[in-house]
């Protein structure tokens, strides 16, 4: 156990905060911010095409730095996902990546077959209607360019679930004109798995319709994957962007995936552990550490 301190602002005297166990602390974390994502293996990998669309759901398929700590016959990658979708007779063309980080894999490890876009949606809430538009946007614009063949169109979040059914059934309401209920009911079967979230389903059944307007001039435009054969993600070149995004936003490539999967509440406090600086308690004579507790700066552990 380690003692730790904090400095009060506009004071230069020593708090004590409480007693923590730093290493274990750190620890915790990088296993989470380093492995699979919570309750993925509950959900069945691959759904199946939702009948009168183009569109497949799926939960986030793993680069194989992660997929090397679930079982092999639990494990799901990229090709793994091309090779599901095969099996049902169908081919895939698009993939709309819909998680909050970029940790679980990159357009370096999407196939060359596939084009892929990435939407930065934030677990548990409603997307924005900017959101919303940008996932149609991508829909209409592969469905205008492909017209000619059947591809399909796979949409995933981290568990093919929520942040999927959700965009999936407001694009099937707002654009299609489907029924809520049917939208659902559609979606559920086909995931094999029900939308679980309360605030989704609430939006979906009571909240009007979103705006369709700007659906065909998409901001964005997807790109061809790099990998060219199955564990060998392709090296990108310098100055070639690596993935296309809707939305320009500060997501670390590490970043910690687990705060989609977060209560608000658990998010904030972890925010504000994250700020908290910490120090250990200075020994006596020790003129560095007096040095540093006199310009009241201290270093992040």
């Amino acid at each position: 156990m380690l003692e730790v301190l904090a400095v009060v602002d506009g004071d230069c005297s020593f708090v004590v905060l409480m007693t923590l166990s730093v290493l274990g602390f750190k620890q915790k974390r990088n296993k989470k911010k380093n492995g699979i994502p919570d309750r993925w293996l509950d959900y069945c990998p691959v759904g199946q095409r939702i009948p009168g669309t183009r569109f497949i759901a799926f939960k986030v398929p793993l680069k194989s730095s992660l997929n090397c700590q679930v079982p092999e016959s639990q494990s799901f990658g990229l090709w793994d996902l091309l090779d599901s979708v095969e099996r049902q007779n169908q081919e895939l063309g698009l993939i709309i990546d819909l998680t909050f980080t970029t940790r679980y894999y990159t357009v370096k490890d999407v196939p060359q077959s596939c084009s892929y876009i990435k939407i930065f949606i934030e677990g548990h809430q409603v997307p924005s209607d900017e959101a919303i538009l940008s996932f149609k946007q991508a829909v209409r614009q592969f469905l205008k360019e492909n017209q000619s063949n059947k591809r399909l169109i796979g949409v995933h979040c981290t568990h093919g679930l929520n942040r999927t059914g959700y965009l999936i059934c407001r694009y099937l309401i707002d654009v299609d004109g489907l029924d809520p209920a049917a939208a659902l009911q559609l979606f559920n079967t086909s995931r094999g798995h029900c939308i679980e979230r309360k605030n989704y389903l609430h939006d979906l059944h009571n909240v009007a319709k979103r705006s369709n307007k700007g659906i065909d001039n998409p901001e964005k435009s997807p790109v061809m994957g790099l990998a060219v054969e199955k564990g060998q993600p392709a090296a990108i070149k310098q100055g070639e962007k690596g993935e296309v995004t809707t939305k320009a936003q500060d997501v670390q490539a590490s970043g910690d995936d687990s705060a989609e999967n977060q209560h608000p509440n658990e998010k904030q406090q972890a925010t504000k552990q994250t700020k908290r600086r910490v120090r250990r308690r200075p020994k006596k004579g020790d003129k560095e550490s007096s040095d540093r507790s006199a310009q009241g700066g201290l270093p992040t552990t």
